[in-house]
């Protein structure tokens, strides 16, 4: 049994950073519009895709050189090519501050040598043994308190705390602390923005996991913690500075992507009941529907890089030591790779894949982890909760943001 060691809650217990996730995601109720008409002007449009939706002073990057690069082909030119459009300068700033030496602020070589180790953590049949394990207690201890009622805000009530709850889990954290624990998560991303509690979280987080990491590699089992304390290739571990960081950000990049993805699945569904019927009487069909909810929606709308050298995308200029704010969310709504690319379609055409994950090199390394979560989440939604259905008698789920994009409810009635 693992010696859990204690988490130190910050010295201003009444301090709330929660408020930050508000700010951090926006309330903007369709970014699309714009979006659509930044891409017409070209590949490339002058500025920063947070001031078209925000008047928030940006404290970091707002007076810093920037560009938008927008449409798929752009996109995937910017994320393909990391000698060119490279994540540690684009990050060091910001996630470097706040999670330490993690590998999203890494180029390569260094980036590619951790990044083999951790894949090594993160193969399909590695994850896959966590669903059972892991996520179904998760999912059933939380559909418990609302399964017997007939109704239920699946937001507020599920997806907003699976995820997380997953994670606790992994980390063998007692209930007792997950409170301290999701408050450091948070409270640590405000190291990017000078406040003193951002470094006291990342501080007070680190020494949770370093005493974390020598409990596991004494007593390792078969969770995420273990095997990344333990995982070789070529006979090297990662590093305790690495490995801390990557846990640092793991509550923010794991579990807070995997409870919007899975809130706009389901919202997806429930607002076309004909696919979530469909989806319903053939569980084969759920793959595909998470791959449509995360092109239609994905989790994060733009990311950053940054250029070593002046360059050119698709005939635009770019000076060195500029900005990019790499349009996700327009590369997978771009009319010349998807019909109709407003509508969710889980029958659409997969011929082009979308890139929810990002590509190349920095594609995300916990996205089976994510499919397995959201594929075993609605599994349980589809047997559990006969005749589900949006509440008629509610409002209807509306889905906001211009970065991290979310229903805050999903009001929904089933047969008890």
């Amino acid at each position: 049994m693992t010696v859990m060691p204690r988490l130190e809650d910050l010295e201003d217990k009444s301090f709330d950073p929660f408020l930050v996730e508000k700010l951090s995601t926006g309330d903007c109720p369709d970014p699309y519009p714009r979006i659509h008409e930044l891409r017409a002007q070209g590949p490339v449009v002058d500025g920063s895709y947070r001031k078209q939706f925000t008047d928030v002073p940006d404290v970091q990057m707002g007076h810093l050189p920037q560009v938008m690069v927008l449409g798929y082909d752009a996109v995937m030119k910017v994320l393909t090519q990391p000698d060119i459009f490279r994540n540690k300068e684009a990050f060091e700033n910001n996630l470097g501050r706040s999670f330490g030496n993690t590998i999203t602020v890494m180029d390569a070589p260094i980036h590619t040598r951790f990044r083999k180790i951790f894949q090594k953590a993160f193969l399909p049949q590695v994850v896959a043994q966590w669903g059972e394990s892991v996520v179904d207690p998760v999912v059933n201890r939380l559909m418990s308190t609302f399964i017997d009622r007939g109704e239920a805000d699946l937001i507020e009530e599920f997806t907003h705390h699976y995820p997380f709850q997953v994670i606790y889990a992994q980390v063998e954290l007692e209930p007792s602390q997950a409170p301290i624990f999701h408050k450091l998560a948070i409270a640590q991303i405000l190291s990017s923005i000078g406040a003193p509690q951002g470094p006291e979280a990342s501080a007070k987080l680190g020494t949770f996991f370093g005493g974390l990491l020598v409990e596991k590699r004494r007593n390792p089992g078969t969770d995420l913690i273990s095997h990344l304390a333990t995982v070789e290739v070529d006979g090297e571990r990662l590093p305790d500075d690495v490995l801390i960081s990557f846990l640092r950000q793991l509550m923010n990049a794991g579990g807070d992507t995997t409870y919007r993805g899975t809130s706009v699945l389901l919202t997806g569904l429930l607002t076309h009941p004909e696919q979530l019927a469909a989806v319903a009487a053939d569980r084969n069909l759920i793959p595909q529907a998470i791959d449509e909810a995360l092109r239609w929606e994905g989790p994060v709308t733009s990311t950053f890089r940054y250029a070593a050298q002046d360059t050119e995308i698709e005939g635009m200029p770019i000076r060195k030591g500029t900005y990019i704010n790499t349009v996700l969310a327009s590369a997978n709504r771009d009319p010349r790779k998807f019909e109709n690319p407003d509508e969710f379609d889980i029958f659409r055409s997969r011929s082009t894949r979308h890139i929810a994950f990002a590509s190349g090199p920095h594609l995300c390394i916990g996205q089976h982890l994510a499919r397995v979560e959201m594929t075993r989440a609605l599994n349980a939604i589809l047997d559990r909760l006969p005749n589900l259905r949006l509440d008629p008698d509610k409002p209807a789920p509306a889905i906001k943001g211009h970065l991290l994009r979310v229903p805050e409810h999903l009001w929904v009635k089933f047969d008890r």
